[in-house]
């Protein structure tokens, strides 16, 4: 093949492909390459020789051989994990691992809002008898008549007044909505949590000019009061332990409340859920090098995957990643690479982050990084109740709503943070405090950390509630906090 249609192809999947690379492939077919490139771990941003040398070795490849942590893969409408234990049964339900296709394009930015829009929005139109913004604009539209449209927030004011200002838009235009402080007081505080770049529905009266709406009521996607789970009831059952945030080579990881933990994992355990930050990283925080045990990034996996290891083989372990993880940093993140996964035992099961999976509920499994936005930005929300910003993430219906904050957000061609399908658990990391508590029917579990202060959490003033797992009941959806300090 020409180098240019070689170039082309990695390209329109997000990879980029060095020199040498380049001149070993001229030799191979375009259903070869594309066979490569449908292999090829998303966590992979330059390819190089080391990952084309199996196909170039192999000219005539049959089939594309499975990482080894997935003994058995079926494609329908999700990933069927086929496990050693077959009471324990693991299926992958959404996971951007291998999906990834941006690039960073103009255009790419332009798609993934208007997917957010369109995903939230039809939502928000099951609700509201919405109209596009620009037929607002209609001379002949009665501006008494109260009028509803669904619109992304573009910016977020405070007039002289003390009233909020704020401005939506829709594929068609934008518009100005004025909430009063004083006509209605619920609806105001209301107000003060809507957050940049949210799809919210409104419902109000038109100025004269149709250039302004006076608000009446706010809506968001939110989730249902209350759901008929599409799990077979004969399906739940077992115990599932959500932990987070290990960080295993940093000075601060609690080794000894670690092997109390492992010790306690017996026979009646099923699953362990691990939503990121397996690893304490490199250069993450100003001055981290002075605060790790292990200073290189592979002998911190190998440790943890000797700790991990060490678990009971019948429970199932499910692990993605977080920011302090040795994947891409932009949100959604893929699966670790096989250079790390190959360190654990082959029936660990790794995703992405975010990830969706059956373990007889459904587990929406997100590290929890948006959560530094969500706190910064809404009035009375605290590190110290994580499950205050993890409701308003389902409220949203979405994971991580402000793009541009804290959080690095690659555009996707689909929106992989919108919560379509509503989980049994929505299970996050990542501030290192604890907090148990379920919003309508879904029960919100943030599991803390096994690390103790760092002096950069020191500086920042924050305390973690270290050494904690959360225990549920999948029968039941009883759980119960542990203490393993």
């Amino acid at each position: 093949m020409e180098t240019g249609e070689i170039i082309q192809i990695f390209a329109e999947s997000g990879f980029q492909v060095d020199r040498q690379a380049l001149d070993a492939m001229r030799s191979i077919s375009p259903e070869q390459i594309q066979h490569l490139v449908k292999a090829m771990d998303s966590s992979v941003l330059v390819v190089g020789i080391e990952h084309i040398r199996p196909l170039t070795q192999d000219p005539m490849p049959k089939t594309i051989s499975l990482p080894s942590y997935i003994p058995e893969i079926q494609v329908q409408n999700a990933i069927q994990v086929k496990t050693r234990n077959r009471e324990s049964p693991v299926t992958i339900l959404k996971d951007i691992t291998n999906q990834s296709t941006c690039i960073g394009e103009y255009t790419e930015f332009v798609q993934y809002f208007r997917d957010r829009y369109s995903s939230l929005g039809e939502i928000l139109r099951k609700r509201l008898g919405a109209r596009p913004i620009e037929s607002l604009k209609k001379r002949n539209l009665d501006t008494r008549e109260p009028l509803s449209v669904i619109g992304m927030v573009l910016d977020i004011k405070t007039t002289s007044n003390g009233h909020k200002l704020i401005q939506i838009e829709d594929p068609t235009g934008t518009l100005r909505i004025l909430i009063h402080k004083e006509r209605d007081k619920e609806l105001f505080e209301s107000a003060n949590r809507i957050l940049l770049d949210e799809v919210i529905g409104i419902t109000g009266t038109l100025s004269s000019d149709g250039n302004l709406m006076f608000v009446n009521r706010i809506s968001w996607p939110d989730i249902p009061n209350s759901q008929n789970s599409g799990i077979n009831g004969n399906n739940r059952g077992g115990k599932a332990v959500f932990i987070s945030d290990i960080h295993v080579g940093s000075k601060t990881f609690l080794e000894d409340s670690w092997l109390k933990f492992i010790d306690w994992l017996g026979d009646d355990i099923n699953y362990l859920v691990i939503a990121g930050d397996l690893v304490d990283g490199i250069g993450i925080f100003p001055g981290q090098d002075k605060e790790l045990a292990i200073s290189d990034i592979y002998e911190q996996y190998e440790k943890a995957a000797e700790y991990l290891n060490a678990v009971p083989k019948h429970i199932k372990i499910i692990i993605s990643p977080g920011n302090h993880d040795a994947v891409r940093q932009a949100e959604p993140q893929p699966r670790f690479p096989e250079r790390i996964t190959r360190m654990f035992r082959n029936d660990f099961i790794f995703v992405g982050n975010p990830a969706m999976v059956d373990i007889g509920v459904k587990v929406l499994i997100y590290h929890g990084r948006s959560m530094d936005d969500i706190i910064a930005s809404i009035p009375g929300f605290s590190y110290n109740e994580p499950v205050k910003p993890m409701h308003e993430m389902l409220k949203l219906r979405h994971l991580s709503p402000i793009y541009g904050g804290r959080v690095s957000i690659a555009p996707e061609k689909k929106d992989h943070f919108v919560i379509d399908e509503i989980p049994d658990i929505l299970h996050c990391g990542h501030v290192h405090t604890v907090g148990v508590l379920p919003y309508r029917d879904v029960l919100a579990i943030n599991s803390g950390t096994w690390q103790s202060q760092t002096e950069f959490q020191k500086r920042m003033n924050l305390m973690p509630v270290p050494a904690r797992a959360t225990l549920v009941d999948l029968s039941g959806m009883k759980y119960k906090i542990m203490d393993f300090n």
